[in-house]
Protein backbone atom coordinates (compact mmCIF):
# COMPACT_ATOMS: atom_id res chain seq x y z
CA UNK A 1 0.00 0.00 0.00
CA UNK A 2 1.45 3.90 -0.59
CA UNK A 3 2.28 6.07 1.74
CA UNK A 4 -0.75 8.39 -0.29
CA UNK A 5 -3.43 5.96 0.52
CA UNK A 6 -2.44 5.12 3.76
CA UNK A 7 -2.19 9.19 4.49
CA UNK A 8 -5.78 9.42 2.83
CA UNK A 9 -6.94 6.33 4.96
CA UNK A 10 -5.79 8.11 8.30
CA UNK A 11 -7.43 11.32 7.42
CA UNK A 12 -10.87 9.93 6.56
CA UNK A 13 -11.13 7.56 8.99
CA UNK A 14 -10.00 7.71 12.69
CA UNK A 15 -8.96 3.99 14.03
CA UNK A 16 -11.13 2.00 16.39
CA UNK A 17 -10.01 1.92 19.56
CA UNK A 18 -9.15 -1.74 20.30
CA UNK A 19 -9.49 -3.24 24.23
CA UNK A 20 -8.31 -6.36 25.01
CA UNK A 21 -10.46 -8.20 27.78
CA UNK A 22 -7.73 -10.54 29.45
CA UNK A 23 -7.33 -12.66 32.59
CA UNK A 24 -5.73 -15.47 32.61
CA UNK A 25 -7.66 -17.14 35.47
CA UNK A 26 -10.77 -18.81 34.70
CA UNK A 27 -14.14 -17.91 35.60
CA UNK A 28 -14.12 -14.64 35.91
CA UNK A 29 -16.78 -13.00 33.90
CA UNK A 30 -14.03 -11.97 31.09
CA UNK A 31 -16.86 -13.46 28.16
CA UNK A 32 -19.39 -12.54 29.77
CA UNK A 33 -18.18 -8.83 30.03
CA UNK A 34 -16.68 -8.45 26.18
CA UNK A 35 -20.38 -9.76 24.94
CA UNK A 36 -22.40 -7.43 27.65
CA UNK A 37 -19.95 -4.64 27.10
CA UNK A 38 -19.95 -4.40 23.82
CA UNK A 39 -23.58 -4.67 23.41
CA UNK A 40 -24.27 -1.80 25.84
CA UNK A 41 -21.28 0.16 23.99
CA UNK A 42 -23.66 -0.51 20.94
CA UNK A 43 -26.50 0.76 22.23
CA UNK A 44 -25.01 3.86 23.03
CA UNK A 45 -24.82 4.61 19.33
CA UNK A 46 -20.83 2.87 19.11
CA UNK A 47 -19.70 0.47 16.14
CA UNK A 48 -18.58 -2.45 17.50
CA UNK A 49 -16.74 -5.44 16.44
CA UNK A 50 -16.39 -8.32 18.45
CA UNK A 51 -12.85 -10.91 18.30
CA UNK A 52 -13.17 -14.05 19.78
CA UNK A 53 -9.86 -15.29 20.27
CA UNK A 54 -10.78 -17.99 23.05
CA UNK A 55 -10.62 -21.09 21.66
CA UNK A 56 -14.03 -22.56 23.57
CA UNK A 57 -15.91 -20.08 21.50
CA UNK A 58 -18.25 -18.71 24.45
CA UNK A 59 -18.58 -14.81 23.06
CA UNK A 60 -19.32 -16.55 19.70
CA UNK A 61 -21.96 -18.86 21.27
CA UNK A 62 -23.35 -16.30 23.69
CA UNK A 63 -24.14 -14.02 20.73
CA UNK A 64 -26.49 -16.88 19.29
CA UNK A 65 -23.45 -17.32 15.97
CA UNK A 66 -23.95 -21.43 15.76
CA UNK A 67 -21.18 -23.71 14.81
CA UNK A 68 -22.34 -24.28 11.55
CA UNK A 69 -21.90 -20.76 10.28
CA UNK A 70 -18.28 -20.22 11.63
CA UNK A 71 -16.78 -21.52 8.37
CA UNK A 72 -14.33 -18.81 8.81
CA UNK A 73 -13.19 -18.17 12.03
CA UNK A 74 -10.26 -16.22 13.89
CA UNK A 75 -7.92 -19.19 13.37
CA UNK A 76 -8.01 -18.71 9.35
CA UNK A 77 -7.52 -14.57 10.16
CA UNK A 78 -4.48 -15.82 12.34
CA UNK A 79 -3.13 -18.21 9.94
CA UNK A 80 -2.97 -15.85 6.92
CA UNK A 81 -6.26 -17.65 5.39
CA UNK A 82 -8.50 -15.43 5.30
CA UNK A 83 -8.77 -11.61 5.88
CA UNK A 84 -10.26 -10.18 9.10
CA UNK A 85 -13.85 -8.78 7.18
CA UNK A 86 -14.52 -12.69 5.57
CA UNK A 87 -14.90 -13.83 9.31
CA UNK A 88 -17.21 -10.64 10.61
CA UNK A 89 -20.70 -12.07 11.68
CA UNK A 90 -23.92 -9.74 12.22
CA UNK A 91 -25.35 -10.39 15.57
CA UNK A 92 -29.20 -10.01 16.59
CA UNK A 93 -27.46 -6.38 18.59
CA UNK A 94 -27.34 -3.48 16.25
CA UNK A 95 -24.37 -2.19 14.90
CA UNK A 96 -22.88 -5.30 17.01
CA UNK A 97 -20.65 -7.72 14.88
CA UNK A 98 -18.52 -10.78 16.01
CA UNK A 99 -15.58 -12.78 14.67
CA UNK A 100 -15.98 -16.36 15.72
CA UNK A 101 -13.49 -18.71 17.03
CA UNK A 102 -13.18 -22.25 16.69
CA UNK A 103 -11.52 -25.09 18.90
CA UNK A 104 -8.87 -25.02 16.09
CA UNK A 105 -7.38 -21.97 17.65
CA UNK A 106 -6.18 -24.51 20.13
CA UNK A 107 -2.94 -25.79 17.65
CA UNK A 108 -2.07 -22.08 16.59
CA UNK A 109 0.40 -21.64 18.73
CA UNK A 110 2.79 -24.49 17.38
CA UNK A 111 1.53 -23.45 14.02
CA UNK A 112 3.20 -20.45 13.93
CA UNK A 113 5.69 -20.72 16.54
CA UNK A 114 8.45 -20.13 14.34
CA UNK A 115 6.72 -17.28 12.36
CA UNK A 116 9.17 -13.90 12.79
CA UNK A 117 5.41 -12.17 13.01
CA UNK A 118 3.98 -14.57 15.35
CA UNK A 119 3.11 -12.01 17.86
CA UNK A 120 1.69 -9.18 15.31
CA UNK A 121 -1.09 -11.67 13.58
CA UNK A 122 -4.02 -9.79 15.03
CA UNK A 123 -2.63 -6.46 14.46
CA UNK A 124 -1.81 -6.60 11.14
CA UNK A 125 -5.29 -8.12 10.27
CA UNK A 126 -6.96 -5.39 12.40
CA UNK A 127 -5.36 -2.64 10.27
CA UNK A 128 -5.88 -4.27 6.95
CA UNK A 129 -9.59 -4.73 8.02
CA UNK A 130 -9.80 -0.67 9.03
CA UNK A 131 -8.21 0.22 5.67
CA UNK A 132 -10.51 -2.03 3.67
CA UNK A 133 -13.61 -0.53 5.28
CA UNK A 134 -12.62 3.04 4.72
CA UNK A 135 -11.58 2.66 1.35
CA UNK A 136 -14.88 0.92 1.08
CA UNK A 137 -17.05 4.01 1.76
CA UNK A 138 -18.39 2.22 5.00
CA UNK A 139 -18.19 3.39 8.39
CA UNK A 140 -15.22 1.83 10.02
CA UNK A 141 -15.79 0.05 13.73
CA UNK A 142 -15.11 2.31 16.49
CA UNK A 143 -14.27 -0.29 18.96
CA UNK A 144 -13.01 -3.84 18.89
CA UNK A 145 -12.96 -5.81 21.83
CA UNK A 146 -10.27 -8.82 21.65
CA UNK A 147 -11.78 -11.87 24.14
CA UNK A 148 -8.87 -13.53 25.11
CA UNK A 149 -8.68 -16.99 26.15
CA UNK A 150 -7.87 -18.18 29.61
CA UNK A 151 -3.95 -17.92 30.07
CA UNK A 152 -0.71 -15.80 28.97
CA UNK A 153 -0.09 -17.37 25.71
CA UNK A 154 0.55 -16.21 22.06
CA UNK A 155 -3.19 -15.48 21.62
CA UNK A 156 -3.03 -13.13 24.08
CA UNK A 157 0.16 -11.66 23.07
CA UNK A 158 -1.37 -10.96 20.25
CA UNK A 159 -4.34 -9.75 21.63
CA UNK A 160 -2.18 -6.80 23.91
CA UNK A 161 0.36 -6.31 20.57
CA UNK A 162 -3.23 -5.30 19.01
CA UNK A 163 -4.48 -3.20 21.39
CA UNK A 164 -4.53 0.11 23.04
CA UNK A 165 -5.46 -1.18 26.35
CA UNK A 166 -6.32 -3.62 28.63
CA UNK A 167 -9.92 -4.31 30.15
CA UNK A 168 -9.17 -6.76 33.38
CA UNK A 169 -12.08 -8.65 34.71
CA UNK A 170 -11.35 -9.49 38.52
CA UNK A 171 -14.10 -11.60 39.80
CA UNK A 172 -14.84 -10.43 43.91
CA UNK A 173 -13.41 -13.46 45.68
CA UNK A 174 -10.74 -14.52 48.23
CA UNK A 175 -7.84 -14.99 45.54
CA UNK A 176 -9.19 -11.98 43.30
CA UNK A 177 -5.53 -10.57 43.56
CA UNK A 178 -3.54 -13.62 42.63
CA UNK A 179 -2.39 -13.81 39.70
CA UNK A 180 -3.10 -10.19 38.99
CA UNK A 181 0.73 -8.88 39.10
CA UNK A 182 1.81 -12.11 36.88
CA UNK A 183 -0.89 -10.24 34.23
CA UNK A 184 0.21 -6.80 35.25
CA UNK A 185 4.06 -7.85 34.52
CA UNK A 186 2.73 -9.56 31.05
CA UNK A 187 1.49 -5.70 30.31
CA UNK A 188 4.54 -4.14 30.90
CA UNK A 189 7.05 -7.03 28.94
CA UNK A 190 4.59 -6.33 26.04
CA UNK A 191 4.81 -2.67 26.19
CA UNK A 192 8.26 -2.44 26.78
CA UNK A 193 8.55 -5.63 23.93
CA UNK A 194 5.71 -4.89 21.26
CA UNK A 195 3.35 -2.73 21.91
CA UNK A 196 4.96 0.67 23.13
CA UNK A 197 1.14 2.55 24.06
CA UNK A 198 -0.22 -0.64 25.65
CA UNK A 199 -2.14 0.72 28.83
CA UNK A 200 -4.39 -1.06 31.33
CA UNK A 201 -7.81 0.79 30.66
CA UNK A 202 -9.83 -0.14 33.75
CA UNK A 203 -10.10 -3.14 36.13
CA UNK A 204 -13.76 -4.14 36.50
CA UNK A 205 -15.24 -6.16 39.67
CA UNK A 206 -17.71 -8.84 38.61
CA UNK A 207 -19.62 -11.00 40.28
CA UNK A 208 -20.48 -8.98 43.10
CA UNK A 209 -22.77 -10.09 46.07
CA UNK A 210 -23.54 -7.13 48.29
CA UNK A 211 -24.85 -9.71 51.05
CA UNK A 212 -21.53 -10.76 51.25
CA UNK A 213 -18.98 -9.24 53.51
CA UNK A 214 -15.94 -10.63 51.52
CA UNK A 215 -17.06 -9.44 48.16
CA UNK A 216 -17.34 -6.01 50.13
CA UNK A 217 -13.13 -6.11 51.54
CA UNK A 218 -12.47 -8.04 48.07
CA UNK A 219 -13.65 -4.18 46.25
CA UNK A 220 -11.93 -1.95 49.14
CA UNK A 221 -8.76 -4.51 48.66
CA UNK A 222 -8.64 -4.16 44.80
CA UNK A 223 -9.31 -0.03 45.36
CA UNK A 224 -6.72 0.14 47.31
CA UNK A 225 -3.86 -2.18 45.29
CA UNK A 226 -5.10 -0.60 41.91
CA UNK A 227 -6.76 2.75 42.78
CA UNK A 228 -7.66 5.09 39.74
CA UNK A 229 -7.42 2.07 37.47
CA UNK A 230 -10.84 0.39 39.12
CA UNK A 231 -13.78 1.12 37.49
CA UNK A 232 -16.21 2.67 39.51
CA UNK A 233 -19.46 0.51 38.07
CA UNK A 234 -19.21 -3.22 39.67
CA UNK A 235 -21.11 -5.84 38.10
CA UNK A 236 -23.25 -7.93 40.64
CA UNK A 237 -23.92 -11.43 40.44
CA UNK A 238 -27.08 -11.55 38.59
CA UNK A 239 -28.89 -14.70 37.49
CA UNK A 240 -30.17 -13.19 34.66
CA UNK A 241 -26.76 -12.51 33.28
CA UNK A 242 -25.92 -16.00 34.22
CA UNK A 243 -29.02 -17.50 32.02
CA UNK A 244 -28.22 -15.16 28.90
CA UNK A 245 -26.10 -17.44 27.00
CA UNK A 246 -27.66 -19.94 26.96
CA UNK A 247 -30.24 -18.43 25.05
CA UNK A 248 -27.36 -16.84 22.40
CA UNK A 249 -28.13 -13.73 24.22
CA UNK A 250 -26.58 -10.43 25.79
CA UNK A 251 -27.97 -10.17 28.99
CA UNK A 252 -29.21 -6.65 27.62
CA UNK A 253 -31.90 -8.37 24.98
CA UNK A 254 -32.47 -10.86 27.49
CA UNK A 255 -33.50 -8.89 30.35
CA UNK A 256 -32.99 -5.12 30.02
CA UNK A 257 -34.29 -3.99 33.00
CA UNK A 258 -31.52 -6.59 35.28
CA UNK A 259 -29.53 -5.08 37.66
CA UNK A 260 -27.11 -7.08 35.64
CA UNK A 261 -27.77 -5.45 32.48
CA UNK A 262 -28.12 -1.95 33.84
CA UNK A 263 -24.87 -2.47 35.70
CA UNK A 264 -23.04 -2.82 31.76
CA UNK A 265 -24.87 0.10 30.67
CA UNK A 266 -23.07 2.07 33.39
CA UNK A 267 -19.65 0.67 32.52
CA UNK A 268 -20.10 1.15 28.81
CA UNK A 269 -20.90 4.96 30.12
CA UNK A 270 -18.26 4.90 32.35
CA UNK A 271 -15.52 3.27 29.32
CA UNK A 272 -16.62 5.87 27.05
CA UNK A 273 -15.48 9.04 29.45
CA UNK A 274 -12.40 7.33 30.14
CA UNK A 275 -11.82 7.49 26.33
CA UNK A 276 -12.88 11.12 26.23
CA UNK A 277 -10.61 12.31 28.91
CA UNK A 278 -7.50 10.46 27.66
CA UNK A 279 -8.64 12.52 23.94
CA UNK A 280 -8.28 15.61 26.02
CA UNK A 281 -5.56 15.09 27.74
Amino acid sequence: MSDVTTDRVSVLAPKPRVLALANQKGGVGKTTTAINLGTALAAIGEKVLIVDLDPQGNASTGLGIDQKDRTVSTYDIMTGDAKLADAIRPTAVPRLSVSPSTLDLLGLELEIANDRDRAHRLRKAIASLHVAQTLAGEDPFTYILVDCPPSLNLLTINAMAASDAVVVPLQCEFFALEGLSQLLKTVEQVRQSLNPGLSIHGIVLTMFDSRNNLCTQVVDDVRAFMGTKVYDTVIPRNVRVSEAPSYGKPVLLYDLKSTGAQAYLKLASEVIQRERALLAA
